[in-house]
Order: C-alpha cells, then sequence, then structure tokens
C-alpha cells in the first residue's frame, strides 16, 4: 500500500487556510468544517484537484466515485482532470431505475447509499472521493458496495481527515491493502 506524496508545505497551508470553522453548526458543540471558502478560490480548488487526480492517475483508477453530496463537488472535476468516468454514490431513493444499495449505521442513527447497478463493471478500478474522513460510516459502505458490482476499490482520497473521531481504522479496514490518502489532517 502506497501514499500519496505529501502535499508541499504551501499547499497544503492553502488549502487549511481556505477551511472555515463554523461552531454549533448543525448542532450546539459541533465545530463543522466549512470547504465553501476553498471552493470559491480557484488556486485553492485547483490545487486540491490537481492532488487528487495525480492520485487517481497513480492508482490507474478508470473511474472516481464521489459521495453525496460535498465528495459530488470534488470528485466530478478530479474525474475530468483525469479523464476517468464519474460515478455519483448518493442517499437512498435519489438515483433513478435500478440501483444497489447499502444501509450502515452513522453516530446519531442510520442511513442507505446507492448507485446506479450498471455503472460500473469488473472492468473498473475505482478511486472514492470526499471532502471529509470523519467516522468513515459512508465511506466504508461505498466501498463495500462499489465491491458488489464487481470492480475493484483502488483505494480512497479526502481533502481532510478529521483524526479524533478515528475514521481511518474503519474505512483501511473495508479498503484492505488499498490506499487511504487525506490532505489535510486536522
Amino acid at each position: 500500500m502506497t501514499s500519496l506524496a505529501p502535499l508541499p508545505a504551501d499547499v497544503s497551508s492553502l488549502l487549511l487556510s481556505r477551511i472555515r470553522d463554523v461552531p454549533d453548526h448543525p448542532r450546539p458543540g459541533v465545530v463543522f468544517k466549512d470547504i465553501t471558502p476553498l471552493l470559491a478560490d480557484p488556486a485553492a480548488f485547483t490545487a486540491l484537484t490537481d492532488a487528487l487526480a495525480r492520485r487517481c492517475g497513480q492508482l490507474g483508477a478508470t473511474k472516481v466515485v464521489g459521495l453525496e453530496a460535498r465528495g459530488f463537488i470534488l470528485a466530478a472535476p478530479v474525474a475530468v482532470r483525469a479523464g476517468v468516468g464519474f460515478i455519483p454514490v448518493r442517499k437512498a431513493g435519489k438515483l433513478p431505475g435500478a440501483t444497489l444499495g447499502r444501509a450502515y449505521d452513522l453516530e446519531y442513527g442510520s442511513a442507505e447509499i446507492e448507485l446506479h447497478a450498471e455503472d460500473l463493471t469488473a472492468d473498473d478500478r475505482v478511486l472514492v472521493v470526499d471532502d471529509v474522513l470523519a467516522t468513515g460510516g459512508t465511506a466504508e459502505a461505498s466501498v463495500h458496495l462499489i465491491r458488489r458490482t464487481g470492480a475493484e476499490v483502488v483505494g480512497a482520497a479526502v481533502l481532510m481527515e478529521l483524526e479524533f473521531l478515528a475514521g481511518r481504522a474503519r474505512v483501511q479496514a473495508a479498503l484492505g491493502d488499498a490506499p487511504l490518502d487525506a490532505l489535510v489532517t486536522v
């Protein structure tokens, strides 16, 4: 398992400087990590997209899967930059047609995600992209869901890992030998 080369300090600092803390959102005691300032900054958004697209190429991915909702915003331009397809993993009931689903537990309840059954095949090598790795439930469920299609999950990459929530172990266990990369860790 190889990891993404560390970002240059200036790129890492740029990304971190564009992530805004919003205290008590969505409920008291939670500090929400708002990435909209990063998305609004063309230099920061380009640096993020380039880093994730490089990883896509290093792993030989043929598809990028983005996790609802903010993962879509990151994964789609990564797929375009890398020259591969983009596949959304959505909350249950949002996709038309035949889907595969996976239920999973969250820290505050449960949820279910889906993808179109025909979007991935055994010929695909998939990089999972999301904005934040927190407790890891959604990323873990997506890895299992993708594998049900016969596709190979070659790795997962996130903009930011919230280390104190310890989601890495959960996702890495699902990935097995495939790498899990976080561009910044807080």
